[in-house]
C-alpha cells in the first residue's frame, strides 16, 4: 500500500535516510526498492533502557524522563538528537526534499517540542507509515509543521 502511494507521490525526494533499525532499514526498502539511502543512529527511535523490547502495558504516560533511571534517555536528548539529525541532512545543499523513516515517539517528541505550528495538528499522533511533512527555514533556523500525510 505504502509502495503504491510513494509510487505516485508528486515529489521527487533528493535524498532518503532511515534510522538504523531493522524495520525502519526494511519499511524503506520496500516503499523505495531502487533508492539507495544513508542509516543514522541518530534517527533511532527513543532509548527505554531495561524496558525496551517489553510488553507495552509496561509503557509510562509520562516518558520525559522515566527510562533514564533505567539506562534510557530522557525526552529532551531524545529530541535534541532527532534534531541533530535532522540539521546535519539538510547541511548538505542538495538536500531540497528529504524522505527519512523513523519512529513514533521520536517523530511525535520532535514536532511536539521544536516545530512551529500554525497548522492544527491532529492530536491522535501518527499511525504506521504516516509521513510528517515539515518545512526548513535556513534563516530562522526552523521547522515548520505542514500535515501528517496519511499513506494507508
Amino acid at each position: 500500500m505504502a509502495y503504491k502511494f510513494m509510487k505516485n507521490f508528486p515529489i521527487e525526494f533528493d535524498a532518503f535516510y532511515s534510522s538504523t533499525s531493522e524495520r525502519a532499514s526494511d519499511t524503506l526498502e520496500i516503499v523505495f526498492p531502487k533508492k539507495s539511502y544513508q542509516r543514522l543512529k541518530s534517527l533511532k527511535e527513543m532509548n527505554f533502557g531495561a524496558f525496551e523490547g517489553q510488553p507495552t502495558y509496561l509503557e509510562v504516560w509520562d516518558k520525559a524522563t522515566f527510562y533514564e533511571a533505567f539506562g534510557g534517555e530522557t525526552r529532551a536528548s531524545l529530541v535534541d538528537r532527532v534534531e541533530k539529525a535532522f540539521l546535519e541532512i539538510l547541511s548538505t545543499p542538495k538536500n531540497q526534499n528529504v524522505f527519512c523513516v523513523g519512529h513514533g515517539a521520536a517523530s511525535w517528541f520532535f514536532l511536539e517540542d521544536k516545530v512551529k505550528r500554525t497548522t492544527a495538528m491532529p492530536i491522535e499522533g501518527f499511525q504506521n507509515l504516516d509521513l510528517m511533512h515539515l518545512t526548513f527555514d535556513t534563516k530562522t533556523r526552523e521547522f515548520e509543521f505542514c500535515e501528517i500525510v496519511h499513506t494507508l
